[in-house]
This record gives C-alpha cells, sequence and structure tokens, in this order.
C-alpha cells in the first residue's frame, strides 16, 4: 500500500463521517464499524484524537492545527499523517468526502 497521501485530497478538503458508522472508545482507543460494509476499523490512541476532530470539524487543516497544538510534531509529519488516515477511512467507507465549510472567512 502507497503511504503516500492520494494528489486530489487536500488539506482543505472537509470530510464528515458516515451515518452507517457506529463509534466505540475504550481507554483512549476507538473502533469504529461501519454498518453498511459490516468491515472496523481500529484506531490508536493519536487516531482516535484524530477522528474525534474530524467529528466535530472535518476540515482537515483545521484538524492539524488543533493537533498540532496538542503534540509534539512537525506540521509536515502531522500534515502526511492526518491525510494518510483520512485516505484510509475513506477507503473504507468511515467517512466521505463533504461539500465545503461553509464559513471560510477565517481560512487563509
Amino acid at each position: 500500500m502507497d503511504n503516500q497521501p492520494r494528489a486530489s485530497l487536500a488539506i482543505s478538503t472537509t470530510v464528515v463521517p458516515s451515518p452507517d458508522v457506529l463509534v466505540q472508545e475504550l481507554d483512549g482507543e476507538a473502533v469504529l464499524l461501519n454498518l453498511a460494509s459490516e468491515r472496523y476499523f481500529g484506531l490508536d490512541d493519536v487516531g482516535t484524537r484524530i477522528w474525534q476532530h474530524l467529528s466535530t470539524d472535518g476540515r482537515l487543516d483545521r484538524v492539524c492545527e488543533r493537533m498540532q497544538a496538542e503534540f509534539d510534531v512537525d506540521a509536515e509529519t502531522l500534515r502526511a499523517d492526518v491525510l494518510r488516515l483520512v485516505e484510509e477511512l475513506i477507503a473504507v467507507g468511515i467517512v466521505t468526502v463533504g461539500p465545503a465549510a461553509g464559513n471560510d472567512s477565517d481560512a487563509s
């Protein structure tokens, strides 16, 4: 599997959780179950934190900003990791690319 995110997924992309997904968190980790495909996806503590941010604001650049404030990691590595995880979540139907956020006036 290619470790690089697809060029079509930009950091300004917004993703939304599928309505067919159930989430169970335990001890800082999460299991996501896609009811439509009956496939599940496990997240470690960092992946779970990314998921929590995606669930509240699916704009990937904003997710990265919040993660950068919480974790000691360089911005480039963080962006690559977030994009890679989101690509995997898209591939298994956990999230879909959503419409652009309506209030982008604060984005630069």
